[in-house]
């Protein structure tokens, strides 16, 4: 045992007594290909050092299974849960027939104390491997995040779509019907009086089918229902297509009754099916044009939120680019979460990464929705001091515990249950604030209320800036 002990790094400069106390504390464990050793989330007691075969290193991000690392004879793992006594940030599963050297956290414990050598190997272990695993979790919450915004956006455009679909489909057969009833008219040789009388009356057949009149749905029904009996008393074919036209185009049967006094018995008919015509086909034009406007303003937020074709600092309007995020993420919110905007109207434009800013409201807002469940008031303030703009993002959630808020911010930390997040939201958040826009954030929290502050300065020199300048992440070994 003291062999292969020798031959870990972790263990090399270990004196042959100290050496021989662990091979005695070291017990063995088998693993078949396949089968976990431990779950992300388990409360960690035990370190491993793999004497042969492989493990894999797995963490859950966003329902989906990511391969952090895959480790080999001679490797050390489990110790980070050892270290700072959290549960295990990632699980572990034998990637062939795999031999374990399993050391107690006592045992893991006293060799740190009495061994610099064991400590500063350990040391540079873990710097090692929060690189590694920080640099593919942050990939991964990328991709998960632009996975989310994506299928967010998709969901936003799929009823207009819909909407030009449908309205184009059926403003085919509207224009055929239109055409018929338009033909029918003509074969009715109108004064000239009644041909002006008519083109007034389709003017304001159109207006109030374009400006839909607010009619309750069981009033309606009934409107329907007596236009179609005038019409069938008319002998009109298909009177029941007909009657909800004349009631968009604000038409009763007290005014289809004067339609008659003024064109006569015969042509009523066929001016009042060219008037509900009219009306159906104003009426889809205008059902298209406001869905195409709604494809309009969602790719225009898009384009908005990720400043496409744009350079890396511009002039920023926060305000934009907090709604452009609420627009990103309204699939989550509209379920239940009121949103209450308060905006000051002298807010300046700023010099910022503008995409990078908007992945900062992103991310608040979207563990606002988290913390809320989904049913909740999220309350955006703006409003700007003599050299600051300042953005509160609020929610009225369960809050933060008081003993962890101060740990919001550090790699890898969440409250969210494993699988649901990997913790480095917020570390990019604070990243992105701090580091580079020499801003600040701060959370205030208690149950019922939790605000993040975010703080950016007005005047600032972001495009004569180097991005190596900032450090890629916070410190936070602490």
């Amino acid at each position: 045992m003291e062999h292969k002990l020798r031959k870990v790094p972790l263990f090399a400069d270990l004196s042959d007594d100290d050496l021989d106390e662990l091979s005695k504390a070291i017990t063995t464990q088998q693993l078949e290909k396949g089968e976990m050793l431990f779950e992300e989330g388990d409360q960690g007691v035990t370190a491993y050092v793999i004497d042969s075969g492989e493990i894999e290193i797995l963490k859950i991000s966003e329902n989906r299974q990511v391969l952090l690392n895959v480790l080999g004879p001679g490797d050390v793992f489990g110790e980070m849960a050892l270290l700072d006594e959290s549960p295990r940030m990632a699980g572990a599963r034998a990637g062939a027939p795999t031999t374990l050297l399993a050391i107690k956290k006592t045992t893991f414990d006293g060799l740190l104390d009495h061994s610099t050598s064991a400590a500063r190997a350990m040391f540079d272990t873990v710097v090692a491997r929060l690189r590694s695993t920080e640099g593919l979790l942050r990939q991964s919450e990328r991709m998960a995040q632009l996975g989310t915004l994506t299928a967010g956006v998709a969901h936003e455009l799929n009823n207009p779509a819909a909407a030009v679909k449908r309205g184009a489909a059926q403003l085919a057969d509207s224009f055929e019907a239109y055409a018929r009833s338009q033909r029918a008219v003509a074969g009715l040789a109108l004064s000239r009086q009644q041909e002006e009388m008519l083109g007034s009356m389709l003017t304001e057949a159109s207006s109030a089918a374009i400006s839909g009149g607010d009619i309750d749905p069981l009033d309606r029904s009934d409107l329907e229902y007596e236009m179609q009996g005038w019409l069938e008393q008319r002998n009109v074919t298909d009177a029941w297509q007909v009657g909800p036209g004349l009631v968009d185009a604000g038409y009763t049967c007290q005014k289809l009754d004067s339609l008659e006094k003024s064109f006569g018995s015969e042509a009523a008919a066929p001016v009042a099916v060219l008037l509900s015509k009219s009306a159906s086909v104003n009426a889809l034009l205008t059902e298209i044009g406001q869905a195409s406007s709604q494809i309009s303003d969602i790719v225009g937020s898009l384009k908005t939120y990720s400043f496409l074709d744009q350079a890396p600092v511009q002039t920023v309007d926060i305000a934009e680019g907090v709604d452009s995020s609420l627009l990103m993420l309204r699939s989550k919110l509209k379920m239940g979460i009121q949103v209450h905007r308060e905006y000051a109207d002298d807010v300046p434009k700023i010099q910022a990464y503008g995409s990078e800013l908007n992945q900062v409201w992103t991310n608040i807002i979207d563990n606002a929705a988290d913390a809320m469940g989904g049913n909740g008031k999220l309350t955006v303030r703006i409003y700007s001091s003599d050299v600051d703009v300042i953005v509160e993002i609020e929610d009225n959630g369960p809050g933060i515990p008081q003993e962890i808020q101060h740990r919001i911010f550090d790699s890898f930390f969440t409250t969210k249950e494993p699988g649901k997040g990997t913790g480095l939201g917020l570390d990019i958040t604070y990243n992105i604030v701090v580091h580079k826009h020499r801003g600040n954030i701060t959370v205030l929290s208690e149950p019922g209320r939790t605000c993040f502050q975010v703080t950016l300065p007005i005047e600032s020199d972001l495009a004569g800036q180097v991005a190596s300048d900032f450090p890629p992440n916070r410190d936070t070994a602490g």
